[in-house]
């Protein structure tokens, strides 16, 4: 009974099979990645546009409502794309205002003095502070080091992008010590604080766009050619390494201090003699 009632399933889907497109799954993937930069592009765009309409909403909506009330048949303006235009208008105008103001004398004056307000507030100072100090450390290049760098993540031999933040020494040796934050795919606002020797960092000539763009597209916005092996690993043994045929490991150096060229290699010492095994004593 149960092999009969299967048998009009087994001829639908052998029929369904002849009927397959070809190449179906391979044009419908085609598809999928055509589209999905575009997708990923109108995401964040949006999500950008909606931030900034909610920062003049209430400011436009106030606005239309006295013109409105003002103007006979104003209601026409209050629909809902004219209200969302109006107010990304409005937010970026004030944005290029406070850019403006901020490069004159009068707006770092009020800048300064906004400052100084939230410093005196506990919790959004960490916050405003510890944001504004990261903004201010990523448009300037760090000393010693590249800003784009490269680390040995998770282990080694294992490469990911890197920001350094800022060169810190260590306690007592005062060895650089660079503080690295790692951002994540595709969200680079979340990542991870490595504190890396600065002898380990392999340095880019990317810029912190060039970083970005490589970190949020997957790798797949990127140049042919990337640095990988760091500096020190590159070359062979530094000029003050230790010598390995040394006893006391120190570099080879000449009267001069600086360091010279290797000699021969000395012969091995005889081995002691064997006692005499008659006792003759002289």
């Amino acid at each position: 009974m149960s092999s009969r009632g299967s048998d009009p399933w087994r001829e639908f889907y052998r029929r369904a099979r002849a009927l397959r497109i070809p190449h179906l799954q391979r044009y419908v993937l085609t598809g999928l990645l055509t589209v999905f930069p575009v997708w990923l592009t109108w995401i964040v765009f949006s999500f950008v546009l909606r931030q900034l309409s909610r920062l003049g909403q209430p400011i436009v909506d106030a606005m239309l409502a006295v013109f409105a009330w003002m103007i006979p048949g104003g209601h026409i303006v209050q629909q809902e794309w004219i209200r969302f235009t109006l107010a990304v208008l409005l937010t970026l105008a004030f944005l290029y205002g406070l850019g403006w103001l901020a490069n004159r004398v009068v707006g770092r004056q009020l800048l300064t003095l906004i400052d100084s307000l939230f410093e005196r507030i506990p919790l959004v100072q960490t916050i405003y502070g510890g944001t504004k100090k990261l903004l201010t450390m990523l448009q300037k290049k760090p000393e010693s080091t590249q800003r784009v760098v490269l680390i040995d993540f998770p282990k080694e031999n294992m490469k990911v992008v890197g920001l350094v933040t800022r060169i810190l020494h260590e306690e007592g040796t005062g060895r650089e010590l660079a503080a690295v934050y790692v951002p994540t795919t595709p969200n680079p606002t979340s990542g991870y604080l490595e504190i890396v020797p600065v002898e380990q960092l392999t340095p880019t000539p990317w810029t912190v766009d060039q970083a970005m763009a490589f970190i949020i597209s997957g790798g797949a916005v990127s140049p042919d050619e990337i640095p990988f092996t760091p500096p020190k690993d590159k070359g062979g043994l530094p000029k003050d390494a230790p010598d390995p045929g040394s006893p006391s490991g120190d570099p080879v150096t000449s009267a001069a201090g600086t360091p010279a060229e290797p000699g021969p290699a000395l012969d091995p010492p005889e081995p002691p003699l064997p006692p005499d095994p008659e006792g003759v004593r002289r």
